[in-house]
This record gives C-alpha cells, structure tokens and sequence, in this order.
C-alpha cells in the first residue's frame, strides 16, 4: 500500500555554521531559513504528505538535512554513517523516528560512509554517488542491505558536486534531469534530460505529476511545465547556500507497509 509520509527536522540555531564544500560560503539568515522551511513543509502537506518532524538536532548546523541521515527502501532504512563525522550525531534521533513507524532498521558500519544525498531510487534501481561523503565500503553496505529485497545498485562516481542528488534527480518516468557541468557521466543515466540550471536538476515527487523544485530554475521550471508537468516552486534560497536542495530537506517513505 503506497504511503505519502515525509520526515522533516527542523533547521537549528547553529545553521549558518554548516559545511561547504564545493561553492563560496555566504551569511546565512537563520530566521529567513526557517520561514523557508516551514513554507516547504507546507507545501509537502498541501500535496496530501503526512509530515513527522524529527526530534530537533540544535548541536549539529546540518541536521536539517535530513535526509543525509537515513536511506529507505521499501520498508527498511539504512540509517547512515555521513562521511563527515560533525554530521554523525544527527542519526538517533532519525533511527528513532523510523523504528517508530514500524520500518526494519539497518545500519553503515565503519569503515563504511554514505549519505543519504548520495542515493537516487528509480523504481528498484538504486544509484549510489561514490565520491567525497559516501565510499566504496559505503557503496558495498547497501548492495549488500538491498539487493536481496530486489533492488539493482550501481554506484557512480561523483566529483563535482557535494552529493549525487546535487548533479541528478529522476522525474516520474524515470527520465534523469542533470546539469551537465554538475554530473560526471551522463551516460551511465538512461533518459538523460540535460535542464538549463543547476537548481533546475533537483525535484521531488509530490504525486499526481506534481514536481516540488526550488524558485532558482525558472527556466526548468518552463521546461518541465512544457512537457506535461506541474510545478510547485518554493524558496529554499538560504539552504542553498549551504549546497542544499529540495531533497535534502525532507525524507519520503513511500513505501510503509499498513
């Protein structure tokens, strides 16, 4: 029975200290941040998704990210080992919530690290970015934790961006959206649809043909509107600026049993 429930975590009081990695850091607007925030949890909810808040995390600058933090297939979740070790206190309390909805609870053991932005589901092929946060031992764990329930994994190399999902995302058709310049081998994506702007490579499924994508990529958003999709846009400006996108804000579980 497919389910519309979403974990979100609000963004705490040390969050203009998060990581950067690959873009020039900016001031961060900690109360703008969190307008935002709460303006994409309810677009979630307008979309008919059941949002669980997470047990606030206020010592980590990146736990509103949290989607870093655990990686769903099916009923299980992987709860992950971020590749960098400031973020691996965020992890309890996700655990928890998830235990909590009935979800079969798997782990990354050391030396293994993965970040949940470095997953892309597209139906039951898992793509895994191997790069800065995620490593082979990463990669190895979540062959080994769901290819038995059926999944295909395949890991792809990721070097230009923080995480795979800051490159790729998949639209409902399975088609992969990619800003070239963000994404190391298109060629490895069937479907590749190359989107004028990097933001623009980032949407999440709301159901219905709906997209959640960032205000940042207008010329996407026309792309997409194009071909038959509806787009629901929301500013998420202040999390960008710490290389976050509208995936990593939340975590979709699709797939609960009732």
């Amino acid at each position: 029975m497919p389910s519309k429930k979403a974990l979100v975590r609000r963004p705490g009081p040390r969050l203009a200290e998060g990581l950067v990695t690959h873009i020039e850091r900016e001031k961060v607007d900690v109360d703008r941040a969190v307008e935002q925030w709460e303006a994409y949890v309810e677009a979630l909810r307008a979309h008919d998704w059941e949002t669980i808040e997470v047990e606030p995390a206020d010592d980590c600058p990146d736990s509103v990210f949290v989607e870093d933090t655990v990686v769903m297939y099916r009923n299980v979740a992987l709860i992950t080992r971020p590749g960098a070790e400031s973020r691996r206190k965020e992890t309890p309390g996700v655990e928890e919530a998830v235990a909590s909805l009935g979800c079969s609870v798997n782990w990354i053991w050391e030396p293994g690290t993965l970040d949940g932005g470095d997953v892309l589901k597209i139906a039951d092929t898992i793509y895994v970015g191997r790069g800065g946060r995620t490593n082979t031992a990463g990669v190895q764990q979540v062959r080994a934790a769901f290819e038995p329930l059926g999944a295909r994994v395949v890991a792809v190399p990721v070097s230009k961006v923080l995480h795979l999902k800051s490159a790729v995302t998949a639209l409902p058709d399975g088609t992969v959206l990619g800003h070239i310049p963000s994404v190391d081998r298109p060629s490895l994506f069937p479907g590749f649809l190359s989107v004028p702007e990097q933001s623009g490579a980032h949407v999440v499924l709301l159901g219905g043909g709906k997209l959640l994508m960032a205000d940042s990529a207008p010329k996407t958003a026309e792309l997409l509107t194009d071909l038959g999709h509806e787009v629901v846009a929301v500013d998420i400006g202040e999390f960008e600026k710490l290389e976050g996108c509208v995936t990593c804000l939340s975590v979709r579980l699709r797939e609960l049993y009732a």
